[in-house]
């Protein structure tokens, strides 16, 4: 396996970065990087990068219902292997995908962005819509940190005292590693504007490792445009996305500070693999981070529940390493290896699906269609409409960015393309606060 650090030039050299074949709504246009010595500015196809979030919702649902099939099985000695995936194997529906904790609160957020016209949600909106949206008496979908956020905010308190340690024993939770991905969508190429959109948001449910985990994510789905090659354009070993992969976590792992257990683990979960002769054997490496982390709490890290931040990051980086760049294989891996497997496959399912592009997803799963449409009332209420669709969705993404490249990055839209200010390598640390 080939390191990535040669690929770090990418944000100061000239790359094209040819979109894969999309739906019949989609010509050959592309994400597209350009710059001059006059300029430093990145131009991005907005009905490319509408077809790609089309792509991360789909792949989002595919891969949120694979991993519902392991989900919680088993979090201790003897997790499941490879040779239990035909027990299993992946949920692609003709009928509709039913909305779930890891894509309705992001539909939440997207639908109060559009609401209020904005980019940059108050504590206020948050509350209003969590109140509007989600049942208070009934099953309600939310549990552990989401949970105990929302009882807060019918009690009046507001983001983001709602994570404050104090008012939440639940902040340490896996909550927001899966309901604020999207943020970093909404900022392509741009993760600066990225911490700004979506702070407020990961702070409904988490502080101190548990926020700087969501975090991370956000980065790696920020910087996704910039690591996007055409599906047909392999490396020389027959991985079209293994580099790029290896590339977006190292971007994240820069602006973790050494102090959070989190950059702990991601850098002990890199270790584990650069030195494994066997790339297949992932099932190694889940075993002795269980044993390194869960067992003997290395880096300072507690483990408290098998939907915790901490073990779930630990997990997830595993089936992120070992899938390299794999969709189908990446997801299998986020499903057998144990712990909250839905949450870990419905962010990897959604970064490699927008990389992919729609039709990539397809053909990686080789299908020729999975339904486009999405059940939001299936857990949450009060929308206009109880159906939704994963193309009007991206079509109503899009405009949310157009705002945000106007209004944050200095940008402006100009024939379809999105023309964006390049703000340059962004390696400063978080700011980060422990909890402990």
């Amino acid at each position: 396996m080939k390191r990535v650090y040669f690929i770090s030039v990418l944000l100061f050299g000239v790359l094209i970065l040819t979109a894969c074949a999309s739906t019949s709504e989609v010509t050959q246009e592309s994400l597209a990087r350009e710059e001059s010595p006059e300029t430093s500015q990145f131009t991005l196809s907005r009905l490319d990068y509408q077809d790609r979030l089309r792509a991360f919702w789909l792949s989002q649902s595919i891969a949120n219902w694979t991993g519902l099939q392991t989900e919680g099985h088993r979090t201790s000695d003897p997790f499941y292997t490879d040779e239990d995936w035909d027990d299993f194997g992946f949920v692609l529906k003709h009928g509709l995908w039913g909305a779930d904790d890891d894509t309705d609160i992001e539909y939440i957020y997207q639908h109060a962005l559009e609401t209020y016209q904005t980019e940059i949600l108050t504590p206020e909106q948050i509350r209003d819509q969590w109140l509007e949206h989600i049942r208070s008496r009934e099953e309600n979908y939310l549990w552990v940190s989401n949970e105990s956020a929302f009882r807060m905010m019918e009690e009046g308190v507001l983001p983001p005292n709602t994570s404050d340690p104090e008012n939440n024993p639940n902040w340490e939770q896996i909550d927001a590693q899966l309901t604020t991905e999207i943020f970093g969508l909404f900022a392509p190429g741009r993760p600066d504007v990225a911490m700004i959109l979506s702070d407020l948001p990961v702070k409904v449910a988490a502080r101190g490792d548990a926020e700087m985990a969501a975090k991370f994510y956000i980065i790696m789905h920020s910087l996704a445009p910039y690591a996007i090659k055409n599906i047909s354009d392999s490396n020389e070993d027959g991985d079209p996305y293994d580099e790029q992969v290896f590339w977006l976590a190292e971007q994240a792992r820069s602006q973790i500070p050494d102090e959070s257990y989190i950059a702990g683990m991601y850098d002990w979960v890199l270790s584990e693999f650069s030195s494994n002769p066997d790339k297949e054997n992932w099932e190694a490496t889940r075993d002795a981070f269980y044993f390194t982390y869960v067992d003997s709490g290395a880096d300072g890290y507690q483990y408290t529940n098998w939907y915790d931040s901490g073990s779930n990051f630990g997990f997830s980086m595993i089936s992120l390493l070992y899938g390299e760049g794999d969709l189908p294989r990446t997801v299998r891996i986020g499903s057998l290896a144990g712990m909250d497997s839905d949450n870990p496959t419905a962010t990897w399912g959604g970064l490699l699906g927008f990389m992919y592009g729609y039709d990539g997803v397809l053909q990686a799963y080789d299908v020729s269609r999975c339904s486009d449409t999405y059940w939001i009332s299936r857990t949450r209420v009060g929308f206009d409409k109880d159906i939704d669709t994963f193309t009007d969705m991206a079509k109503r993404g899009v405009e949310i960015i157009d705002r945000v490249v106007n209004n944050h990055m200095e940008g402006e839209l100009q024939g379809g393309y999105w023309i964006i200010p390049d703000a340059g390598p962004n390696n400063e640390k978080l700011e980060y606060t422990p909890v402990r």
